[in-house]
């Protein structure tokens, strides 16, 4: 996102193209199980199983790299990074979940770069040049697609999801520079792993307010699962492994291409309709992330 740390570019190898695209599919195969599993679970304990789960499952690895020293000194931030980078989005995208299809929740999500370049201009004082503000423009514009064509009706519930799918978008957005002031030089195996713990010690005390009204079938719990460990713990060991090869600019390249596999799972297993306005807004929002975040002018004067 803007306002990230730049690194300088390396050349992609093979390898390092199919781990992006590997990426990508399963960050938007996340949209696809959430919604199999909030409407039955709820938003809040679908993510506070999430969250543990994928904690969990990262623990030896933080165990065995014996960073411990790292994690108490960070302890606060880390906590603060698990509740806006994970608890809270994770929870307003669930919520979205239950009203919107999968490409629609995805699309909304696919505007955090273009906050984030709002939120590093007031922040951290970075420019905002006019191909920036063009940018945002497009992308808010092909929001303003998704909310006003039909054939989604436009009901109240719409409307929250809509603002729940944009209010996780802007959250992305203010943790990438927190993580970046706070959390520099603090291994992303201690960021991923304890934010994900501390997003399920804040989600703690909301569980018996939310309790689900359902038994979950064995689908749904397969689907939790495989979001856990899937979609969170593997994502993040290979997208921290892209940083490290690739550099961070190129790595986060990927929300590019997570709307596109979000869209795709949804239309082959829960056969949701690919419209023109999700392909308008979709195209729309991209572009807007793109040129917001100098991604042309970066390819063009590449050497």
């Amino acid at each position: 996102m803007s306002g990230m740390c730049s690194l300088s570019q390396v050349a992609m190898k093979a390898s390092d193209v199919v781990e992006l695209l590997i990426l990508a599919a399963l960050w938007g195969g996340s949209f696809l199980f959430l919604r199999i599993a909030a409407p039955v679970l709820g938003p809040i304990w679908l993510i506070e199983i999430r969250v543990l789960i994928a904690g969990l499952a990262l623990l030896p690895l933080l165990i065995r790299a014996n960073i411990w020293g790292e994690v108490r000194r960070n302890a606060f931030p880390l906590f603060v990074v698990g509740c806006i980078n994970s608890a809270l989005p994770f929870s307003l995208l669930a919520f979205a979940s239950i009203f919107l299809p999968t490409g629609f929740t995805s699309i909304l999500n696919a505007t955090a770069p273009l906050f984030g370049t709002l939120v590093a201009a007031i922040w951290i004082k970075e420019k905002l040049t006019f191909g920036r503000a063009v940018g945002l423009a497009l992308g808010f514009i092909g929001v303003m697609s998704l909310i006003g064509w039909k054939p989604l009706e436009t009901t109240p519930s719409f409307l929250m999801a809509v603002g729940a799918g944009l209010l996780a978008a802007l959250l992305y957005a203010i943790a990438a520079p927190y993580t970046q002031q706070q959390l520099s030089g603090v291994p992303p195996i201690a960021i991923a792993t304890i934010s994900q713990l501390s997003a399920a010690i804040f989600l703690l005390p909301a569980l018996p307010f939310t309790p689900p009204k359902v038994i979950p079938s064995a689908s749904v719990l397969l689907a939790v699962l495989t979001l856990a460990l899937f979609c969170t713990s593997i994502a993040y060991l290979l997208y921290f492994r892209l940083i490290q090869n690739v550099g961070s600019t190129t790595a986060l390249s990927v929300v590019y291409l997570v709307p596109v596999f979000a869209i795709l799972w949804g239309a082959i297993f829960l056969s949701e309709p690919i419209t023109i306005a999700m392909g308008l807004g979709c195209g729309l929002v991209l572009l807007g992330t793109a040129i917001a975040n100098n991604l042309f002018s970066s390819l063009f004067t590449k050497k």
